[in-house]
């Protein structure tokens, strides 16, 4: 026998080149699926930072409220707290923590409003009594983790004797009701 070679015909010839373009095909396909599900996992992980980034910020959030909590709670007032001097708590340079949390810190800043002074009894007091409202104001500063941070202001007066010479000396207030009267978040819009 003759060794007779045949030529390939042009269907089987076909058939290869559609094996290789099913090969390519099916690649670039599983490189988009690729690309889809890492890009899938960064969103994923970029979201779940995010996420943790707003839950340290409530943290500090909180802190800073215990903050002014614990300032409106605290011992006798004084109008020899100024701005220039103020009540600091606790001494500069540490943080308290908050209860109860092992990283959440807060201080505080209280201090006389000077510019507000005294003032008549708002609206609605007893105008029998010779009182007068004494305006003061606490910085409250919350810290937690990943370096959130919430500072949050709250004026208060308290009600004293119309008498007092704030400017000269200092008047003390013991054991006096603190009413709230504004509130602020320093960098809320």
């Amino acid at each position: 026998m003759t060794g007779h070679m045949t030529r390939p015909s042009r269907a089987d010839s076909r058939r290869r080149h559609q094996r290789g373009a099913a090969l390519i095909t099916a690649s670039l396909l599983l490189l988009v699926v690729t690309l889809l599900g890492v890009a899938g996992l960064v969103a994923a992980s970029l979201e779940l930072h995010m996420s943790g980034n707003l839950h340290y910020q409530e943290r500090a959030f909180q802190a800073a409220e215990f903050a002014i909590e614990q300032a409106l709670s605290s011992g006798p007032l004084s109008t020899a707290y100024t701005f220039i001097n103020p009540k600091i708590f606790p001494a500069p340079g540490v943080d308290a923590l908050v209860p109860g949390s092992g990283t959440d810190t807060y201080t505080y800043r209280l201090y006389f409003d000077t510019s507000a002074g005294s003032t008549p009894l708002p609206e609605g007091s007893d105008n029998g009594t010779a009182l007068v409202a004494y305006h003061f104001v606490i910085l409250g500063t919350g810290h937690s983790s990943r370096g959130a941070l919430a500072t949050h202001t709250q004026g208060f007066y308290v009600l004293g004797s119309a008498d007092c010479d704030f400017v000269g000396a200092s008047c003390s207030f013991e054991n006096t009701e603190r009413e709230r009267t504004y509130w602020a978040q320093s960098g809320a819009e």
